[in-house]
């Protein structure tokens, strides 16, 4: 009996780590920047349930969990259902996504990325960057008195992933090309092992006025969004492990107890 309970528990410890593994390789995870600079907060609905909600100009929501497949998504001002500003259907594999809202509220669209969240090596950080200034022309991206970064990124660019040494950076936002600086960065601390994405929001020529606002993308923060219902290895894992620890636990107490006398 001792035997049975440990063999039951280590094969139902096994079963809910690979419930685990399953989950995670069959989930998507997707988080919404508000960069849309004359549109108000809003909320985000996926599948007709509020997912993200009072999202603000230059927001940007934690990562959400979904099964892999086809959703969709509709954005609308903070508590209401109309007008809807966005609505698109995305079929997510299981990666990670950024959805951007992207352009003036009359032309407003989403711009859907692709993320690698993939661990920089020790003392390196990744950094992109995303053009989300409707009025803004071509840029580049350099390091104040160094290299420049990403080149000639034009509205709704992205440049691609680029490996740098941690540290902190004076950067600097320049018209393609040139030497003209259109907005100073300072400061910006790249933490090593971490992935950085930095976005390019606001209006060249009006207000609110061009900023660049940086996301450190590759941190565990998670949300879970009401989507009609949760997808059932979510619930399979915990309960397989609790139920394998159980088991082994009771095996083991089993084992240690000292046998009768007859």
């Amino acid at each position: 009996m001792k035997r049975l309970y440990l063999t039951l528990g280590t094969l139902v410890l096994i079963l809910g780590l690979a419930t685990t593994a399953f989950a995670q390789a069959t989930q998507a995870r997707v988080r919404v920047v508000h960069a849309s600079p004359d549109a108000p907060a809003v909320d985000v609905w996926v599948n007709d349930n509020v997912a993200f909600s009072n999202a603000p100009f230059k927001g940007i929501t934690p990562y959400a969990a979904l099964a892999t497949g086809t959703y969709n998504v509709k954005v609308v001002p903070t508590g209401a259902t109309e007008p809807v500003v966005i609505e698109a259907d995305l079929t997510l594999e299981a990666k990670d996504y950024t959805v951007v809202a992207v352009g003036k509220l009359e032309n407003i669209e989403p711009l859907v990325l692709v993320d690698n969240n993939s661990t920089p090596a020790e003392g390196k950080a990744h950094v992109r960057f995303v053009h989300a200034s409707p009025d803004a022309p071509a840029v580049d991206i350099a390091v104040k008195g160094g290299p420049v970064l990403f080149s000639n990124i034009a509205f709704k660019g992205v440049g691609d992933y680029t490996p740098v040494d941690a540290g902190t950076y004076d950067l600097e936002v320049r018209l393609a090309g040139t030497d003209t600086v259109a907005l100073d960065v300072p400061g910006v601390n790249l933490t090593g092992q971490t992935v950085y994405t930095i976005f390019a929001m606001g209006l060249a020529g009006g207000e609110p006025a061009l900023t660049a606002v940086p996301s450190a993308d590759n941190v565990e923060v998670m949300a879970l969004p009401e989507t009609g219902g949760v997808p059932l290895s979510s619930l399979l894992a915990p309960l397989a492990l609790a139920l394998g620890a159980l088991l082994v636990v009771g095996g083991l107490v089993l084992r240690a107890r000292p046998a009768r006398n007859r």
